[in-house]
């Protein structure tokens, strides 16, 4: 397994909804910190590793991820020991039954719950459409008491339960590929410029709360001030016809994301990363989205950041089991190293325009 892979395995296994993204930042602490001159933390729990230059007023580039994973939150503990819980991000509800879970404790105790779902036996010619609303968890406690002795609160967070699976040469199964992507590449991309003099100051920084909102990605602008940013998420990949023409798919490298709900990718930046790409011989594909990024929030942020979105597509994502190319991984990372040994003041004032 590769160095990339492993790093994979170990972030995605981790678990973090939004609001509760603690073992990520742990992780991120440990290991950005052999690389960055500095870390620090904002006040909601986003971390920030900086490599600071030796030139005299440099520039500052920002690359963002983000830490959280859907999730849910435990609101209520019912007397017969089943929870009651609110989603923390998006999640189709046909997705959720008979599925397993990880539910977390302040003190960071887990268990495995299941949310339960009726057999058919008991279906017979009804219809079932179950809302979320409508759903509990299972932990296998017969009362609130035993819940509570378990070390349970209200409050809890929970996320789904899986494994990290190798299936083929370069397509690998996991949980949270959506956003632990974002947070292996900060490392990748600091670890490979630790060792280099540099004319920027570079910032990798991973926020909080992006799927309730994009909450923690103003705050990461606001604080850095960053002369650019490169938002690093990903995306949903819709391949699974097999069409050619499908938007986003796996193995055709990384994503040029053209438009969202949060975004425009100016002309000028496409242009930029488009040419950069083709004179390396780098793999991307243009993408849209229904969705949106931390780009959203950043590229508003002070006066106007200019910002772009460096991604990846996964199948099944904000489900138990997203698909993923490793290879659009590797496109996603040279890309950014090439915009980091391309960026200068000309570079900035061009995307500014």
């Amino acid at each position: 397994m590769s160095k990339s892979m492993k790093r994979f395995e170990e972030l995605t296994m981790l678990d973090g909804a939004s609001g509760f993204e603690n073992e990520i930042s742990k992780y991120l602490e440990e290991n950005l910190s052999k690389y960055a001159d500095e870390i620090k933390y904002d006040n909601l729990g986003g971390i920030y590793a900086i490599k600071k230059s030796k030139k005299e007023n440099a520039k500052t580039v920002m690359i963002a991820a983000h830490m959280d994973e859907v999730g849910f939150i435990v609101t209520k503990i019912l007397p017969n020991g089943f929870l009651k819980f609110e989603p923390l991000g998006g999640f189709r509800e046909d997705v959720l039954l008979a599925q397993t879970f990880t539910v977390t404790s302040y003190e960071g105790k887990k268990f495995t719950g299941v949310i339960g779902s009726i057999p058919k036996h008991f279906t017979a010619g009804v219809a079932q459409n179950v809302k979320i609303s409508e759903m509990t968890i299972d932990l296998g406690a017969s009362s609130r008491e035993e819940v509570i002795a378990m070390g349970i609160r209200e409050g809890a967070f929970v996320t789904p339960k899986t494994t990290f699976e190798k299936l083929t040469e370069n397509r690998i199964m996991t949980k949270a590929v959506d956003n632990r992507y974002g947070c292996v590449i900060i490392t990748e991309i600091l670890e490979e410029f630790s060792g280099r003099e540099l004319d920027i100051n570079l910032v990798v920084c991973a926020t909080v709360q992006e799927e309730v909102g994009l909450r923690g990605a103003r705050i990461a602008a606001n604080m850095i001030k960053p002369d650019i940013c490169f938002v690093v998420d990903c995306s949903p990949a819709n391949d699974m016809d097999g069409s050619a023409m499908s938007n986003g798919r796996l193995g055709e490298g990384f994503l040029v994301r053209l438009v969202d709900r949060t975004m425009v990718l100016r002309p000028n930046m496409r242009e930029k990363l488009v040419k950069i790409a083709e004179e390396n011989n780098i793999k991307y594909q243009y993408f849209t989205s229904p969705g949106g990024t931390d780009g959203g929030n950043i590229h508003q942020s002070l006066v106007g950041i200019p910002t772009a979105v460096i991604g990846i597509c996964a199948r099944y994502i904000h489900t138990h089991n997203s698909i993923f190319d490793m290879r659009d991984y590797y496109a996603a990372k040279s890309i950014l190293e090439k915009l980091i040994e391309s960026i200068d003041e000309k570079f900035i004032e061009d995307v500014r325009k």
